[in-house]
């Protein structure tokens, strides 16, 4: 029997690889990190609408925060284009509720904890799919310390609440989660 020179002997690993390598390299497994299940060929637009604050508490800034906040989710994780009317897609809605309420009560009978909650109703509209259109309520909230004032803690928490309703919206959407 014939043995390999040394040089063969260091260079078969290598042939080996390269074997494996191009043998394989058009079998590619392609992922989406942000979830959207969106057929851009037919769906290529998506109109978002303000929000109007219709709660009995009323928080100036919540309505063009929210509407804003919606907007961002779908300008960073999809290639939908925005437009004001029309859309392929169609978001709308309005705050329904923004509420405190007292939550943990201590042993001197005050509220040791306050919830915060956030309700918006959202009317999606799919107009490349009629089918998955809906009417759905999202509600978020965050409890903060009593002995802390709303005006305090609200722009924070509401930035929290507002993000957790626009992700829900989204994997509602496109993501189909």
């Amino acid at each position: 029997m014939k043995r390999l020179s040394p040089v063969t002997c260091h260079l078969l690993p290598v042939v080996f690889c390269l074997l494996f390598i191009t043998s394989f390299s058009s079998c590619l497994i392609s992922y989406k990190f942000n979830g959207a299940s969106i057929d851009y060929s037919k769906t290529k637009t998506i109109s978002i609408q303000d929000f109007p604050n219709n709660a009995a508490l009323v928080n100036p800034t919540l309505s063009n925060s929210l509407s804003e906040g919606i907007r961002d989710i779908y300008i960073r994780q999809t290639r939908l284009q925005q437009v004001k009317r029309g859309g392929d897609l169609e978001l709308e809605g309005e705050i329904t509720d923004y509420q405190i309420t007292p939550m943990a009560i201590s042993a001197d009978s005050y509220s040791a904890e306050t919830k915060l909650t956030l309700t918006i109703k959202v009317r999606f509209t799919n107009n490349v799919a009629p089918e998955e259109s809906f009417d759905k309520t999202y509600t978020a909230f965050q409890t903060f310390d009593s002995s802390r004032l709303l005006n305090d803690v609200q722009d924070e928490l509401c930035q929290i609440m507002i993000s957790e309703i626009a992700e829900s919206i989204y994997n509602d959407t496109v993501a189909k989660w």
